[in-house]
């Protein structure tokens, strides 16, 4: 994987990071760049280090050559006007950890339908039916671009086509032109690493060529262009059978070329309806674990599980024995907190040690063993993958600062004459740098060759034995690593999952960085709604700002209330609206994800889990609520989200928000945040079978906190 990876998409004056792929570090003087070809106006260069930093200054393509210990390759870099550049989303400020973002980092465009208190549309894409499409009062601020492989005698996707002929073509949505409606234009890039025998043919949004004129690969990526420009899109064809074919099934059969397609930027299947659950770790059990009848130091002895020193069951075994609590919750997939070797904080994102369990939590062993079992129980394992930096206790970070343990802050000074200073990020004061002056971590210096290849090998360690990465503090990571992990990862295993913790979100994260992106926009508006400082309408403004701010109608978000981050939502909140914003988890667009204890009603966020005390009644409300995104269609990720007309007759109605999921038979879901029952007129027929609990007057149900009624 030496070569630099997929062309690069740009505005003139961005900096665009290249860097060498699969790096050896003892080679590094072996590694360089050079600009060979660039627009007429262009002064651009490149240094001569390893990893350089590019930044076009003329619009128009440049092609750069990678000199690498073997080979010599070339990179395809199209930088576009920087009047083009997309607005606020390359300018929002990112924030991780323990700094909540404020309102400001959360604005959402407010709509005529948030402002009117009943929360009814002020336009009906289906008059009569009572409903409005959420996603054509949400003006995109660029293009939105989507590919698809078609047979050019159907025009249908896939398939059979004897012509010969392979058809790419752009599905563009670009009703949101900030200006007014323009000519929107695609551009088609060959990507660098694949051979066309003949010049393809670009014509009314298609790329078109001979399939005889394809290799053993064909990648093509794309952009659409108008005021700004859009996410970039890619599809990837590969021959089947054959000499250098791969053995799989054909996806598309051209006149005698067969082919599978793929398109590298959308996610998985499995997790866009999965539910979440995360795990921190080292307070899970909670105090009275051997009390509430899970195992003591001699059972554990008894059942073969490893056991701490003092002979008791370890953290990964305490989390294992919940393990079937989780399933009957109706959760899909574990996530759990960082689980290497770490410094003093009991998070676990103070690495010390890339390559080994943390002892603490009962080692390799009884972490492999919880794998196994989550496994056997049909449970998805993510781990919690933390590259932006080390801990300041860390072995190297010791050696490139000073002497002893855990060296803080002014404590120490760097050593030029370490192996490892140049690891390291470091400050003109002389301290490493960080974020938000973290005092026990160090950031690292990727352009240092070692460090890639230090985290690389970490990745592939860790990758085989679970099923995603949660990506810790992504956004402070160069997007070129993350490119090359998304890459590696996704040639062993295509259904690896990749989830990126950056808050707000960015659109060009979708773009092959990562699968599923927080959604910390709809969670921060579920707090604000939540704690009566905002009307309940605005959530569908939260969910309606990811296709306004550009992301691909094919990007995935998780949705949550809370995490280890953050404050607890049923102590900021109260439980009415706690109830409420349940039903807005399960039922919304998006991954739900509920952080350990969440549903039993913790109130501390940190503390170890009170099960004694758990809230069996709202318990049982999240365990309904999951049982009923599984099982009905129109709550799956792909189902339309539409606001519905609606009056509040009997309550306050910035309190309340109802709209539908699906088409059709789909499903109208009513949410009350306040602490009184309402009663609400609806404008679309429905039955009086609420899902989630007592039947209701369907005309007019009055609603304590959730309703969801089909639609008839």
């Amino acid at each position: 994987m030496e070569h630099p990876g997929p062309p690069r998409f740009a505005a003139v004056g961005d900096e665009i990071e290249l860097a060498p792929r699969d790096p050896d570090p003892a080679a590094a003087a072996a590694y360089g760049w050079t600009v060979v070809d660039a627009p007429a106006p262009s002064q651009a260069t490149v240094g001569d280090e390893p990893v350089v930093q590019f930044e076009p200054d003329a619009p128009g393509r440049y092609r750069v050559r990678h000199e690498t210990p073997d080979e010599r390759y070339h990179l395809t870099i199209r930088a576009f006007g920087a009047d083009r550049q997309p607005g606020e989303t390359e300018t929002r400020q990112q924030y991780s950890g323990t700094e909540p973002p404020t309102a400001t980092d959360h604005t959402v465009a407010e709509t005529d339908a948030t402002r009117a208190a009943t929360g009814a549309p002020q336009a009906d894409d289906d008059p009569g039916s009572g409903l409005a499409r959420l996603d054509a009062e949400a003006t995109p601020e660029r293009p939105l671009l989507d590919l698809e492989v078609e047979t050019e005698a159907t025009g249908e996707s896939g398939g059979t086509d004897e012509s010969g002929e392979i058809v790419i073509r752009a599905r563009v949505d670009d009703t949101g032109a900030a200006s007014g409606p323009v000519d929107t234009t695609v551009e088609f890039v060959v990507d660098d690493r694949d051979r066309l025998d003949a010049e393809p043919v670009v014509d009314d949004g298609a790329f078109r060529v001979d399939a005889d004129a394809v290799g053993e690969r064909l990648r093509v990526h794309a952009v659409a262009v108008a005021d700004s420009y859009s996410v970039p899109a890619q599809v990837d064809l590969r021959r089947t059978g054959g000499a250098g074919g791969v053995e799989a099934a054909a996806d598309l059969t051209v006149g005698g070329a067969s082919f599978t397609v793929n398109y590298p930027y959308h996610p998985p299947e499995w997790p866009l309806d999965a539910v979440v659950y995360e795990v921190y770790v080292r307070t899970f059990a909670g105090d009275e674990a051997a009390a509430a009848g899970e195992s003591t130091p001699e059972t554990a002895a008894a059942d073969g599980e490893s056991t701490t020193t003092d002979g008791e069951p370890t953290a990964f075994d305490r989390i294992r024995e919940r393990l079937d609590h989780l399933v009957d919750l109706g959760v899909d997939v574990l996530w759990l907190t960082p689980v290497l070797e770490n410094d003093h904080a009991p998070h676990g994102y103070n690495i010390t040690d890339f390559f080994e369990i943390a002892a603490d939590l009962g080692g390799r062993e009884a972490y492999e063993r919880l794998i196994d079992a989550a496994h056997d129980r049909g449970l998805r394992v993510v781990f919690d993958l933390v590259l932006n930096h080390s801990a300041r206790a860390h072995p190297y970070f010791l050696d490139a600062y000073g002497e002893g343990t855990d060296v803080g802050v002014g404590q120490g000074s760097p050593n030029p004459e370490s192996d490892y200073h140049d690891w390291y990020d470091w400050r003109a004061d002389g301290e490493p740098e960080t974020y938000f002056e973290w005092e026990h971590i160090a950031n690292f210096d990727f352009d240092t060759l070692a460090v890639r290849r230090h985290l690389l090998d970490a990745v592939e360690e860790w990758a085989s034995l679970v099923d995603g990465f949660r990506c810790d503090m992504a956004w402070a990571v160069p997007n070129g690593f993350w490119r090359e992990i998304h890459d590696g990862l996704k040639a062993d295993d295509e259904q690896f999952w990749l989830l990126d913790e950056t808050i707000p979100y960015i659109p060009e994260f979708q773009a092959g960085l990562f699968d599923t992106h927080f959604d910390s926009t709809t969670a921060f508006q579920l707090r604000e709604v939540g704690a009566g400082d905002a009307p309940a309408p605005s959530v569908l403004d939260a969910v309606a700002e990811r296709r306004r701010i550009g992301f691909p109608a094919y990007s995935s978000f998780m949705l949550y209330l809370e995490n280890h981050d953050e404050s607890r939502y049923i102590q900021k909140c109260g439980r009415p609206a706690t109830l409420a914003a349940a039903g807005a988890l399960a039922t919304l667009p998006g991954t739900p994800m509920l952080y350990a204890g969440q549903e039993i009603g913790q109130l501390g966020r940190r503390d170890a889990l009170a099960w004694a005390e758990a809230d069996e009644a709202l318990t049982e409300h999240y365990r309904r609520l999951l049982a009923l995104r599984h099982d009905e269609p129109a709550l799956r990720a792909d189902a339309r989200l539409n606001r519905v007309e609606y009056t509040v007759t009997d309550g306050d109605p910035d309190r309340v928000v109802a709209y539908a999921r699906g088409e059709g038979d789909g499903l109208v879901v009513v949410l009350n945040f306040g602490e009184e029952p309402v009663t609400v007129d609806l404008a679309p027929p429905v039955t009086a079978d609420n899902l989630v609990g007592a039947p209701v007057d369907p005309a007019r149900p009055t609603v304590d906190s959730v309703v969801v009624l089909p639609r008839r």
